[in-house]
């Protein structure tokens, strides 16, 4: 088996700029509901915002080897993906690795598995998103996969997918969907704008969301 694959497609970088301008929750709408990953994955602080291809790591619990691996063959502007089996109880991400990944221009660290030193990493500026805060430490013993597909967050995850990171999550787009999924943004975007005016303008959400003859389908009752 080959553990790390150092070459797959990426996305363009002009079309990686034009899909971070959207939230997450927006991109996960607007390409059907699909590709958000668990909402057990959250930012350690809610300023931090990413955009970028996914390195696929695999990772045993509680073992740190084959993300150290990673760091070392991630190029500027990727996003590390480590999957450890949703393994909470165990801090497989620091500042020192934090800062390694700053120094090479690293865009992001999504991870199913704890990290520490959050407010050494908040203050270094690098968006960390996890499943947990833990201090416990880890081993460096077992070998694992790089840039071969995953399943992290529910969601099953390719090597140059685009990830997109917020205050509300990450969500996932393929990366020969992208360009169709900025339009749909866009579009979804432009929709809401304009609903936002009629409200303003005295609209009412019954009327603007057309609910009277979903409502009255339905069987309510309003007592005046």
């Amino acid at each position: 088996m080959i553990h790390v694959k150092t070459k797959f497609e990426r996305p363009d970088a002009d079309v990686v700029k034009r899909l971070s301008a959207f939230s997450s929750a927006t991109i996960h709408e607007a390409q059907g509901r699909k590709g958000a990953l668990s909402s057990r994955i959250k930012p350690i602080d809610r300023s931090m915002s990413f955009c970028g291809p996914a390195v696929t790591v695999r990772c045993a619990p509680r073992d740190n080897l084959m993300l150290q691996v990673a760091i070392h063959y991630a190029q500027e502007g990727d996003v590390v993906l480590v999957g450890a089996g949703e393994f909470t109880e165990a801090g497989t991400f620091g500042d020192v690795l934090g800062n390694a990944m700053k120094a090479k221009g690293i865009a992001a660290m999504v991870t199913d598995s704890g990290v520490r030193d959050t407010a050494d990493l908040i203050e270094l500026g690098l968006p960390v998103f996890s499943g947990s805060i833990s201090i416990k430490g880890t081993v460096k013993e077992t070998l694992g996969p790089i840039n071969h597909p995953i399943v992290i967050g529910d969601e099953v995850i390719y090597p140059g997918d685009i990830l997109k990171g917020d205050a509300d999550g990450v969500v996932v787009v393929r990366r020969e969907e992208a360009e169709e999924v900025i339009a749909l943004s866009q579009a979804r975007v432009d929709k809401e704008n304009e609903l936002i005016k009629a409200y303003h303008a005295g609209g009412t959400t019954i009327e603007l969301c057309n609910l009277t003859d979903v409502l009255k389908d339905k069987g309510l009752l309003v007592e005046d």
